[in-house]
């Protein structure tokens, strides 16, 4: 008669978690990165530049 191997360990399972995911803040929910660029300057050339770069293509 043979015997069964002995089991390998098994990685604890993960908990599940019933709070309500709402109530939780994301990344959406605050103002910051909506099309800001870093460093702020109000300088015109960087104002152009930003211009030029978002602009769509059939407004060229």
């Amino acid at each position: 008669m043979t015997t069964a191997p002995d089991p390998e360990p098994r990685e604890p399972k993960h908990a599940l978690i019933f709070d309500d995911p709402l109530d939780q803040q994301s990344s959406d929910d605050t103002d910051r990165g909506w099309g800001e660029r870093p460093g702020g300057a109000a300088d015109s050339a960087a104002d152009l530049k930003r211009f030029l770069d978002e602009k769509p293509p059939h407004h060229l």
